[in-house]
């Protein structure tokens, strides 16, 4: 499954950075858009499995986590909305049809294989860092984007525990 989700991601990394080439504030809004759907799927399954009586040990410390991730997504994207980055209408187009998507594959993927859904996600926690980082190789003053990419790496940690604790 890692491979899969290795080559599905680099497959969407490729045509959002084709598509998103010289925009990077819109690649951002897109990206956090993206970033909080795993989150919201993730509390989906958790809610329905504590819903069956299906609770372990993880669970309280699991909700918690991605609760606050969510939040943390939700600023990032605020931000990046007071940036601009969600005034072309392609941007809302293309983030909320793939989003929409996402979602629902990563409901399916957490219910039935968590540390493969965990891995992907980390993946595209490690993809943010990375372009966060890029872009502040040009612009070392924008110290709230500094910011986001600590939260984001924190966040590619955050879920390498958690799938250690599945």
């Amino acid at each position: 499954m890692k491979k899969l989700n290795d080559t599905l991601l680099g497959i969407t990394v490729a045509i959002i950075d084709f598509i998103y080439r010289g925009l990077p504030i819109q690649r951002f809004w897109v990206l956090e858009t993206i970033a909080r759907a795993p989150y919201f799927a993730f509390l989906s399954v958790l809610h329905l499995r504590e819903s069956l009586g299906l609770r372990t040990e993880a669970h309280y410390f699991l909700m918690k986590e991605h609760f606050a991730q969510t939040i943390n997504e939700t600023e990032h994207l605020i931000e990046m909305e007071s940036r601009g980055g969600s005034d072309r209408w392609f941007d809302r187009f293309f983030a909320y049809h793939l989003v929409l998507v996402y979602y629902w594959i990563l409901v399916v993927y957490y219910a039935v294989a968590p540390v493969s859904a965990y891995h992907l996600n980390a993946g595209i926690e490690y993809h943010a860092t990375e372009t966060y980082l890029n872009y502040l190789w040009d612009h070392q003053e924008d110290t709230k984007i500094a910011e986001i990419a600590v939260d984001e790496m924190n966040h590619y940690i955050e879920l390498n525990r958690a799938m250690a604790m599945i």
